[in-house]
Order: C-alpha cells, then sequence, then structure tokens
C-alpha cells in the first residue's frame, strides 16, 4: 500500500480587502485618528517648562502631566493593570472584541498601510493583479514608491515611540544632524521595523496567530454579548442555491471581500473575526441596491436578534448582574485610584542605616550610628522639609550633618543625606531598637514616617 505525505503547513494567501464605505467603517477611521493624533502629538507636549509625558526610564522618573512617579510608586502601576484588566474583562463582554475592530495598534496600523496601497497601487482588483502579473519597470517603479512611504511612515513611528522614553525635542535635533546612537538608535529601528513589518505583511496573521486575545476571548463572552451576526433565518437559502423559497442574502460574497482577515461571516462566529463591522456596511450597501431591509449582518446578540425586544428589555440585557457587577467593581477601582493619587504627598523618602559605618562613639560620649536618606521632591514646586527622629529617650539627629535639619529641594529633585543619629553612650543596653525617622513638609501638616533600628553594640564592639 502506498503511503501518503500529508503535509500540517498550510501557506498563507495574501488578502486583498475590498474597501467600503459606512458606518462602522467611519468609526474605524474616527478611531485611527484619534490614536494617532494621541500618540504622535502627546510628546510634543509641554507641562512646566518639561515634556508632559516622559517615561525616562535612565533617571527612573515618569512625568505624566503635572503627576512624578518613581520605582517606589509600583502601586499605581498595579491599579491601572487592574482597571485594565476590568475594562477588558466588562468590555468584552458587553462588546466582544470592539477594542480589536477599532483600536487595537495590529489594526490601526494595517488600516493606515492598506490606505497607502491603495493610494499608490490602486484598488483591491488593481493590486491583486499587479501582484500576479510578470516584474517590469512600471510595477518595480509601483512597489519601491509603496515601500518608501511604508519605511518612511514606520521610522517616523519608532521615533516618536523612543520620544515617550527620551526628550523627544533633543531626539530631534540628533536625528536631524544624524547623530543618533546607542539604545535610541536601537529602538527606533526596532519599533519602526515591528510596525514596517506587522502592517505591511504580517497584518491579519497576527490577529490569527500571535495575539492571545483571539484565543480566550469566548471564556469571556455569553449569549448577551455583543457580536457580528449573519441572520441565517432571514438570509437562507442564498440566491441560486435552491429552486424554492429564496433568503435576502444574494450570495455576491462582498462581506467576504472586505474582511481584512478574509472570512465567512456567514459560517457563524470565528476567532478571526474582529468586529470591525465592514461586512455588515457591505451587506447594508447591497441590500439598499436590492431594495432589501438592511441588517442582514449586524452587530447586536442572538437573543435580540430573533425577538423584537423594547427598548427597556434590551437595557436589561446590557445591564444584566455580570456587566453591573463589573461596572461597579471598575468604578470603585479607579475611584480609589484616583483618590489615593491626589492625596497623595507630594515628597518620599528612604531610609537604608549605612551598614559600612558600625557605631561609634564619639568625643562628647554620644553613641552614633549613620543612615543614608533619599529624599525626593515628586512636586511641581520648591520646598523645604524638616527632618526629626524619635523611638528613644534623648535621641537626636547631630546638627553637624544637615545645617538647621533643614532640607530645601528644587521642583522634581532627589538627593542622597548622610545623617548621623545619636544618644547619650551607656544609656540603653546592648541591642536593636526600632526608631522613626520623621520629614515634615513646611508649610503643610504633611508628616512621613520611616522605620530603621538603632544598634547598641556590646562595649568590645564600639568604635571611637
Amino acid at each position: 500500500m502506498q503511503e501518503k505525505v500529508v503535509s500540517l503547513y498550510q501557506s498563507e494567501k495574501k488578502i486583498y480587502p475590498r474597501e467600503i464605505l459606512g458606518f462602522y467603517a467611519k468609526w474605524r477611521w474616527f478611531f485611527v485618528w484619534i490614536t494617532q493624533i494621541i500618540f504622535y502629538f502627546t510628546p510634543w507636549i509641554e507641562w512646566g517648562g518639561r515634556q508632559a509625558v516622559l517615561f525616562e526610564i535612565t533617571s527612573r522618573k515618569f512625568y505624566i502631566f503635572k503627576y512624578v512617579f518613581y520605582p517606589q510608586d509600583l502601586i499605581y502601576l498595579s491599579g491601572i493593570l487592574i482597571i485594565s484588566a476590568l475594562g477588558l474583562f466588562l468590555f468584552t463582554t458587553l462588546a466582544g472584541r470592539i477594542w480589536c475592530g477599532l483600536s487595537c495598534p495590529q489594526t490601526v496600523y494595517t488600516e493606515i498601510f492598506l490606505w497607502i496601497e491603495a493610494k499608490i497601487e490602486g484598488n483591491f482588483i488593481k493590486r491583486e493583479r499587479r501582484d500576479k502579473s510578470n516584474w517590469n519597470i512600471n510595477k518595480i517603479f509601483i512597489k519601491l514608491q509603496k515601500h518608501m512611504v511604508w519605511i518612511i511612515f514606520s521610522i517616523w513611528t519608532g521615533f516618536t515611540f523612543v520620544g515617550f522614553f527620551t526628550p523627544i525635542k533633543p531626539l530631534l535635533n540628533e536625528s536631524i544632524e544624524f547623530s543618533v546612537t546607542g539604545w535610541s538608535l536601537f529602538w527606533i529601528i526596532f519599533y519602526g521595523f515591528l510596525t514596517y513589518f506587522n502592517a505591511g505583511f504580517m497584518r491579519e496573521q497576527v490577529c490569527k496567530y500571535m495575539c492571545p486575545y483571539a484565543r480566550f476571548q469566548s471564556s469571556m463572552f455569553d449569549q448577551n454579548t455583543l457580536t457580528m451576526i449573519y441572520d441565517k433565518d432571514r438570509g437562507e437559502p442564498r440566491k441560486g442555491k435552491s429552486d424554492g423559497k429564496q433568503g435576502d442574502c444574494i450570495d455576491c460574497n462582498i462581506c467576504v471581500q472586505v474582511c481584512p482577515n478574509g472570512i465567512d461571516i456567514r459560517n457563524g462566529l470565528q476567532y478571526e473575526c474582529i468586529f470591525c463591522g465592514l461586512c455588515a456596511d457591505a451587506c447594508d450597501s447591497v441590500m439598499k441596491k436590492v431594495n432589501k431591509p438592511g441588517n442582514l449582518i449586524s452587530y447586536t446578540t442572538p437573543i435580540i436578534l430573533k425577538n423584537n425586544l423594547s427598548f427597556s428589555k434590551k437595557m436589561k440585557i446590557f445591564l444584566r448582574p455580570r456587566i453591573t457587577i463589573y461596572s461597579l467593581i471598575l468604578i470603585s477601582i479607579i475611584g480609589l485610584f484616583f483618590y489615593k493619587l491626589e492625596n497623595r504627598y507630594d515628597f518620599k523618602f528612604n531610609v537604608i542605616r549605612d551598614r559600612g559605618i558600625l557605631s561609634r562613639v564619639d568625643k562628647n560620649d554620644m553613641l552614633q550610628n549613620v543612615y543614608r536618606l533619599k529624599i525626593m521632591n515628586v512636586g511641581l514646586s520648591n520646598d523645604r522639609y524638616n527632618l526629626a527622629v524619635d523611638g528613644l529617650p534623648r535621641i537626636r539627629i547631630d546638627k553637624k550633618t544637615i545645617k538647621n535639619l533643614r532640607i530645601e529641594l528644587d521642583p522634581v529633585e532627589s538627593d542622597t543625606y548622610v545623617v548621623t543619629v545619636e544618644i547619650p553612650n551607656k544609656s540603653k543596653q546592648p541591642g536593636n531598637y526600632p526608631i522613626n525617622f520623621l520629614l515634615r513638609k513646611l508649610g503643610s501638616d504633611n508628616v512621613l514616617f520611616e522605620k530603621s533600628i538603632f544598634v547598641v553594640p556590646k562595649d568590645e564592639d564600639k568604635k571611637k
């Protein structure tokens, strides 16, 4: 018996999506404009003489308008991640993959690259014919023209991305002078290449094979989740598929031609579907031409599709317990997040006992411990602070280390201070005693406490 080899590899056929205008297409382009305006213009906004949004990794300072964050503010990053996760659950349960269809960077940049391709090479028919034709001077010139525009756009995108992590104006001057080096150059090229490769070549394959969201989205769907649905009861049997009663679908396949992922929505919901709604726009345009009602393909739920529900019943579906619980939790966490953000102190400090310097006794018979204090002014004004210590009788800070125990810092400035804390010698038995450092902002009641340890050594361990 002859063996037959079956290949598990299937090459991807290039998709040439057809252009379409309609309600959902307009919304897609609205979000393309909104997201890209935010992305490309935000790094150029200034706030208080500095870049408004800058994640300066080298100095470990993160500026977001009036807020300045340090690595110690990890709690706020955790809050943002929790809010994002709950938001994903809520909007996916309510509206399916609406993020993928409207605002996902892969969707947005693929749409932009397809628009550039259409402007240079022509409509989907011309593009497909050209790709199948033999190479000639005209084809080479058009392809080079398209790729040059793609590359310029991708490099500018990479430059803008790096501008969120490196001050963008100096970066622009370095780019004009061709003096960009190091990590800035690497990330401009790397992110530019990802934009060029993913949006120019990978396109729908990123959504199909690389995006994990497509794989676990079904776990967040239920029968009341809004999805793109083809009304089979109304559309079937299709024209030409039966000699008897005909459905409204004329089997023109335009819904397939406009799909950026190349699927047929008439086969039911598929994980490749990103809910862009272009199939609904295409079908509505055809239904209008054949004098039949629209919404053969619509963004709805199975229950709403099969039942003529009143507005109040539709609202009950949208405000079902699962959605209500997600919403209340999300609103509560967002409220708590902003409350904590608005009421946080605009200064911070850390205390580390200097382990390189052992306890010592000075000429005034005072037992001393040495500490390193890092104090940060995360506000936007010049502020002064008063430093104190408590926890032990007659404990004090040696004023020689910090003059008058007063500290002054410029906006968004941090500094490290070596502080000597002392108590009368032999006033305590050997051991480790908890103490508190107190940092008070002058002109306010804001006080920060930081715990540490004062070490009283045995007599033979003291250093004079």
